[in-house]
């Protein structure tokens, strides 16, 4: 017997795809800004948030996109609807934040080699300004990026030109004072780390999801633990844990109890997903319950082996 909870309640997503759209304008109307006054002073750290800007556009734009995708309903070629749009958008946008990353150590290494002549007045007055904009667009984006892994690569591209471009304006402030034009491609180095270690933790969690891995706050040992105190509960076998995108996750298992009746079975039903929903926040359950002895015990299986020994649906 199988059984499926659904509690797939979707929120709104106008107001979010909104404030996307606003960041993106706004992010993409100061790039051209950045880039010119980046010609004009000859500062790389202007021209290196320019460039972590351009991503942003297209790290919004990916993100705006999923979001709107996202809310599209399942069907029988997309059993799952949309949700994993954005964990493969994050996938990109961290891809990208990454190669962003390597470009300005590159250019940062010539430039300590040879420091050109910074314009520290543009530096400070177009930073200042980046840094308004950037955290004016940080701020818009930040709500619901706690539990969305999409809106959180978006929002860490943002935060990224926050610290930058405040990088900047200090590098600049001491460049006025001293003419240490070095400053310029040593605060382009620290923007590239910042933006390299963001770009990891978001590649890697985004890589856990799409391997279909067990959520790392999920203990199984803990779980398989709390199922057997479930009266009725004799064992489980064939368990999966997985999450469709950050916050939905989903399980399928193979219980074991006495040869009892479907309404009693339906009742331990009804106290497994209590359990799951309550203390692991799993709402999408699949639950096949079956005898005490008539199936294998083996607490995960191998579903290569599983497919040529009993085709059994889990």
């Amino acid at each position: 017997m199988q059984t499926h909870t659904h509690s797939h309640i979707s929120k709104p997503a106008s107001q979010t795809t909104k404030r996307l759209a606003l960041s993106l304008g706004l992010t993409a109307a100061f790039v051209v800004i950045e880039i010119i006054a980046g010609i004009f002073s000859n500062s790389l750290a202007l021209l290196t948030d320019a460039a972590h800007n351009f991503t942003d556009v297209i790290a919004l734009g990916l993100s705006w996109y999923a979001v709107i995708l996202a809310t599209q309903p399942a069907h029988a070629g997309k059993t799952y609807g949309y949700h994993r749009v954005g964990i493969l958008v994050a996938l990109v946008n961290s891809t990208t934040l990454i190669l962003i990353a390597l470009g300005i150590f590159y250019e940062a290494y010539h430039r300590f080699i040879t420091p050109p002549e910074v314009d520290s007045t543009i530096l400070i007055g177009v930073g200042a300004l980046a840094f308004l904009i950037n955290a004016v667009t940080a701020w818009m984006v930040k709500d619901g990026s706690e539990h969305d892994l999409n809106l959180r690569s978006a929002f860490l591209h943002l935060m990224g030109d926050v610290l930058s471009t405040l990088g900047a304006v200090i590098a600049g402030v001491i460049i006025a004072f001293t003419n240490w034009n070095w400053l310029d491609p040593l605060v382009s180095v620290l923007i590239g780390f910042f933006i390299l270690w963001n770009a990891w933790g978001i590649l890697r969690q985004s890589v856990h999801i799409l391997l279909e891995s067990t959520p790392e706050s999920v203990d199984l040992d803990s779980m398989v633990e709390s199922l057997l105190k479930v009266e009725g509960v004799r064992g489980v076998h064939d368990l999966h844990v997985w999450s469709i995108n950050e916050s939905l996750r989903a399980l399928s298992a193979h219980i074991l109890t006495d040869d009892i009746s479907v309404s009693e079975c339906a009742h331990i039903q009804q106290n497994l997903n209590e359990v799951l929903s309550y203390q692991y926040n799993i709402q999408h359950t699949t639950l096949q319950l079956e005898c005490a002895g008539c199936q294998h015990n083996l607490l995960f299986c191998d579903i290569s082996d599983a497919h040529h020994e009993h085709p059994t649906q889990i």
